[in-house]
């Protein structure tokens, strides 16, 4: 089974089984990691936003316009930013590695 890592807001990196066609944010929830996914994946918010490791970066499908549109809420934005509903597992991304960033819109409302 294919494997990514969470490189979470401690900086603990946390390895996880990704198993092929669910999504990045799916996979995070399975296994307790803190992102919040506020709309399920329904490319609504950019709660789920993480920052891809630029090795993997262009390994991926390019972001759609609305995932762009999307992003352009996300704190901490980087050139490698994407959001994790949108990032399904392959055979190709066995070992993706990907960082919460330090804030997420809804953690600021707290």
């Amino acid at each position: 089974m294919p494997k990514m890592v969470f490189i979470e807001r401690d900086g603990n990196h946390k390895e996880v089984d990704a198993p092929l066609g669910l999504s990045v944010l799916e996979i995070a929830q399975r296994n307790n990691v803190d992102i919040e996914g506020a709309c399920e994946g329904s490319l609504a918010c950019a709660t789920c936003h993480v920052v891809i490791d630029p090795d993997w970066y262009d390994k991926l499908n390019e972001a759609s316009e609305d995932e762009e549109d999307m992003l352009d809420l996300a704190f901490g934005l980087t050139r490698t930013s994407r959001l994790g509903c949108q990032l399904i597992i392959t055979e190709a991304l066995d070992g993706l590695t990907v960082t919460l960033p330090g804030a997420s819109p809804s953690m600021l409302l707290d």
